[in-house]
């Protein structure tokens, strides 16, 4: 009687697990890893039997064997990772399962588990943010919203994690502020604790204008306005004056194509096509950049000095690895840069108009602007906005961000501190940058 081929023994042991017969599952995929013992799915569904049934040994024998057969699976890691933290190795389970993140990092079953093996070795901080991480990334997904989309062996963790979350996270930030709060004073900051609350949830946003909605951080009790008054930036004419030396070397650089870069960086996510439209062809915006997120372009400030002057004279928002943007933005003919938002009314955008073409126009807040040549304007990003060029000739400003002149420099400071601190912890919770989500036409 001839023996079972190893596929027909993994069909019938993958129609017996969808059929809930895990007992007869077992047996098959034992007799599949004895006719083939690299079977990478017998030594994962064995190692997992073994696992939830106690038996760590034999678990972290078959569960090892399978991710040594493929070191890249991200499950194959969470699965060997989980075995090594139930046997107490928390120090290898930690590496295992950081990698099963790395490997796939909307994976966050694995993020839990590492935020928990974390935790057993006493990294405190590094399991509030893995734990955040954890929640952040599930939700996204939605799962972990309720009971309902909580598995049942999960919950007890993932009620653990929200705990840890909600009582340490405040706290983190909070501690972040001190050395602000001791030089300027508690009253001085207050409006930046009310901004953190937002942020952390704990109190409602309470736009007064409910055109505005910043992605990321929302700063109470200032002006809430699509447009400001030239009056609030004394430094606007002596920067228009410099207009003309400024377009010179945009001239000079303009028809330099390599020079330039698409200023939405694609993402697997990202369809651009719900950000950029073209009805007669291909849709460009790209930048000429002196700074993007903090980075300053040395080669191509060097061969525009008057511009690269002109904006380090200025109020930049000025934070490491997140700000200032500053470039040369160009839209192409037939453009359209669709509706968005920006992350926080704490910066505003400002464009010095240098190409204006006609034809064109950028809406804030449902309020249409045409740019005049020479003249620069100020919005706030965090109202939807969109910016269209119609004519048959590109058109171009210089885009920068500078402080909202609303706030104080004592809120200044610590607003440049509290999104240090959250983009620390995002990064310690191996999450993206919020500032870095950026999008001004």
């Amino acid at each position: 009687m001839h023996s079972p081929k190893p596929a027909d023994l993994l069909e019938s042991a993958r129609t017996a697990l969808r059929d809930g017969e895990r007992a007869r599952a077992d047996t098959l995929f034992a007799a599949l890893l004895d006719a083939d013992p690299q079977s990478f799915e017998a030594l994962t569904q064995l190692g997992q039997s073994a696992f939830a049934a106690g038996r760590l040994d034999a678990a972290l024998d078959l569960l090892g064997r399978a991710q040594r057969l493929r070191p890249a699976d991200a499950h194959a890691c969470k699965n060997l990772g989980a075995a090594l933290r139930a046997a107490g190795n928390n120090e290898a389970a930690v590496d295992l399962l950081r990698e099963a993140v790395r490997l796939d990092p909307n994976f966050f079953v694995a993020r839990l588990l590492y935020a928990a093996a974390c935790e057993d070795l006493g990294r405190t901080q590094t399991a509030l943010c893995a734990y955040y991480g954890a929640l952040n990334t599930a939700q996204r997904q939605g799962r972990w919203l309720n009971n309902a989309t909580t598995a049942p062996l999960l919950r007890p963790l993932v009620t653990h994690a929200m705990h840890t979350v909600d009582a340490g996270r405040g706290a983190f930030y909070d501690n972040a502020l001190a050395p602000l709060r001791e030089r300027f004073g508690a009253q001085a900051l207050s409006r930046v604790e009310k901004a953190l609350a937002i942020y952390l949830g704990s109190l409602p946003a309470d736009y007064p204008d409910p055109r505005q909605k910043p992605s990321f951080l929302y700063f109470p009790d200032i002006p809430s306005q699509p447009w400001f008054e030239r009056s609030l930036f004394p430094w606007y004419e002596e920067f228009e004056s410099r207009a003309p030396a400024i377009r010179r070397e945009l001239d000079a650089v303009l028809d330099d194509e390599a020079a330039f870069a698409a200023f939405l960086k694609a993402r697997p996510e990202m369809d651009m096509e719900e950000y950029l439209s073209n009805a007669r062809g291909p849709a460009r915006w790209d930048g000429y950049f002196f700074y993007d997120h903090g980075e300053r372009f040395e080669e191509n400030c060097r061969r525009c000095p008057e511009t690269a002057a002109a904006l380090d004279r200025l109020p930049l928002v000025r934070l490491p690895a997140h700000a200032p943007e500053c470039l040369f933005s160009k839209l192409t003919a037939g453009s359209h840069i669709r509706p968005h938002r920006g992350v926080t009314n704490t910066r505003l955008v400002t464009h010095l108009p240098l190409i204006v073409p006609g034809n064109g126009a950028l809406r804030v807040g449902g309020e249409d602007h045409v740019w005049q040549q020479g003249r620069c304007i100020t919005f706030d990003d965090t109202y939807l906005h969109e910016a269209w060029n119609f004519s048959d000739h590109t058109r171009v400003v210089l885009l920068f961000d500078v402080w909202n002149p609303h706030m104080t420099e004592a809120e200044v400071a610590a607003c440049s501190q509290l999104v240090l601190a959250i983009s620390g912890f995002n990064r310690e919770a191996m999450l993206g940058a919020p500032m870095q989500e950026t999008g001004e036409p």
